[in-house]
């Protein structure tokens, strides 16, 4: 192909390279200009044109786009029409894109002449979907070159085409879900119903659902009990730890094999790939309990789709499966731009508006231990952690605990009610968390023995996506303070009333709570008497060393 200026002597059948616009005359970029074209150029005076002459081992554009496009879309894919130089792909089936990326990067670097733009690999797709899009970038490519690319769909005229849509089925879907002692069946009925609409939104029946306690032998029987089914599917009770824990133990003992253990996306690192002869059987992830997208998601996905992923496959998952999403903030909507994972921002809350009544007339807020108030060793505690920020919230002797806070980067809250009990402060407190703050953690002002390492902690644990959307420490088997709260349970811990804060909520919301383990009984340590104060102060014993 030759480009530049041609003379109206040589221009007729050559593509006009740039519109042009002259009196009566309104040619646009890419027309090929006929006899008739020249007359009116030259009754316009015009000499010359930047156009581009095709030849004869040159296709035009919408040609080549045209053969190129042909040659890519498989099964499921229907073709659009050329214009100028692009074809577009479109789904003809609701299912996942599937790529042979070898052989699209192959066509890509053929020639700068010929480019695909493709869906990533097993996108899920909607008919009508443009899956992607043939462009030929300047006016014509080389023949050799669209032959090349040509032979290169074909896979050397053995593979099937590089681009196609494997349609959803009709899977039918068995679940089994192990128990433990004190687990709620709202929790599992929760799994049962998150569990159909994943199923259903792809085609598929959820024929039966099964329990079970988390124990191998009866986690056997009840695989073996399932009736036939195309996929099954196991909920633990407790997470997959290791390839011989209880739901890989039980599945090889019903005579399935484990193919796989683990995957590199997050969340869903603990899902678990088997077989019983040629069923599928998926160990689920924690995360499969939500509804929002995990990894379990994915391989689903495959399944229902009849690319079953192997074991190489899930390995390869890794590059684009962080799919973490930010802590209360619904995934993008369809055409939306994702925004990148982040960490949570989290505010920790301080109460200290108490009346220390059963310390007599010492504020213990305000007693001092080495020079330092108690309330101040729980304040530059959360300082010291990775809260995002740090709310103080007074009321009796508010005066003097702001002034023994002074100079501290902490938004002071006034509590004028602090005689109604410790609801109407952590009310006041939650009413002053910024609203891009994804979660609080709770943290009580008589607390001195809270290190800011326990609060990093539960913001490291924080994970709504994975069901841990309530954080509590615990140590020794024991729950204590301070407790990390996701913003979804913002109004009713703001609706509570009497003294007794926001544990009473964490059994409503089992499904959601996540304990986490610290060596640290300061979590259990509040400072409520002058005997315990008299003990906080007390130098340790050399004694009492190990």
């Amino acid at each position: 192909m030759q480009f530049g200026p041609v003379t109206l002597d040589d221009a007729e059948g050559a593509i006009l390279a740039h519109s042009l616009r002259r009196g009566p005359v309104s040619f646009k970029k890419g027309r090929r200009l006929s006899a008739d074209d020249i007359v009116a150029l030259r009754d316009l005076g015009v000499a010359s044109v930047v156009a581009a002459t095709l030849g004869p081992d040159d296709i035009g554009e919408d040609e080549a786009a045209s053969r190129v496009a042909a040659a890519v879309a498989g099964p499921n894919v229907t073709v659009a029409a050329a214009f100028t130089g692009r074809v577009n792909l479109f789904a003809t089936e609701r299912g996942l894109l599937c790529l042979d990326p070898a052989r699209v990067d192959a066509i890509n670097l053929l020639d700068e002449s010929v480019t695909i733009a493709t869906l990533p690999d097993f996108a899920p797709v909607e008919p009508g979907q443009m899956l992607a899009t043939i462009k030929i970038i300047p006016f014509a490519a080389p023949a050799s070159c669209v032959e090349q690319a040509e032979r290169v769909a074909a896979g050397g005229g053995t593979g099937s085409p590089p681009l196609r849509v494997a349609a959803f089925r009709p899977l039918s879907v068995g679940l089994i879900q192990t128990r433990l002692p004190g687990v709620k069946d709202s929790v599992l009925d929760k799994t049962v119903a998150v569990t159909r609409e994943r199923v259903e939104a792809l085609g598929g029946t959820l024929i039966a659902e099964t329990r079970c306690d988390h124990d191998e032998a009866a986690l056997t029987d009840g695989i073996r009990s399932m009736p036939p089914a195309d996929l099954l599917l196991i909920a633990g009770a407790s997470a997959i730890t290791d390839r011989r824990d209880v739901l890989p133990a039980a599945i090889e003992r019903a005579g399935g094999v484990v193919e796989h253990f683990g995957m590199p996306v997050d969340p869903g690192n603990l899902l678990l790939l088997a077989r019983i002869d040629a069923m599928p059987v998926l160990g689920l992830p924690g995360c499969a309990r939500s509804p929002k997208l995990n990894g379990f998601d994915w391989v689903l996905q495959r399944v229902a789709a009849g690319v079953p992923p192997t074991r190489a496959d899930v390995m390869r998952m890794g590059v684009g499966g962080l799919l973490a999403e930010i802590p209360s903030r619904p995934l993008p909507r369809s055409g939306d731009v994702p925004e990148a994972p982040r960490a949570p921002r989290v505010t920790a809350l301080v109460l200290a508006a108490g009346r220390s009544s059963r310390m007599g007339a010492t504020n213990k807020l305000l007693a001092e231990v080495d020079g330092t108030p108690l309330l101040a060793r729980a304040v530059d505690a959360a300082l010291a952690s990775q809260a995002a920020n740090v709310i103080v919230v007074t009321g009796h002797q508010g005066e003097r605990v702001a002034a023994a806070l002074s100079g501290k980067p902490v938004t002071f809250v006034h509590n004028p009610d602090f005689a109604e009990g410790l609801s109407r402060s952590l009310r006041a407190g939650l009413a002053a968390v910024p609203s891009e703050s994804d979660a609080v953690v709770v943290c009580l002002g008589d607390m001195p023995r809270v290190a800011s390492g326990i609060i990093d902690r539960l913001i490291a644990a924080y994970s709504p996506a994975e069901g841990r959307a309530v954080c509590i420490p615990t140590a020794h088997g024991k729950q204590g303070n301070p407790v990390l709260w996701d913003r979804a349970f913002f109004a009713e811990m703001a609706a509570l009333t009497g003294d007794s804060g926001a544990k009473r909520l964490i059994g409503r919301h089992a499904d959601r709570v996540c304990e986490v383990p610290v060596d640290d009984a300061g979590i259990l340590y509040d400072v409520d008497t002058p005997e315990l104060l008299a003990q906080f102060r007390a130098p340790p014993d050399p004694s009492s060393a190990e």
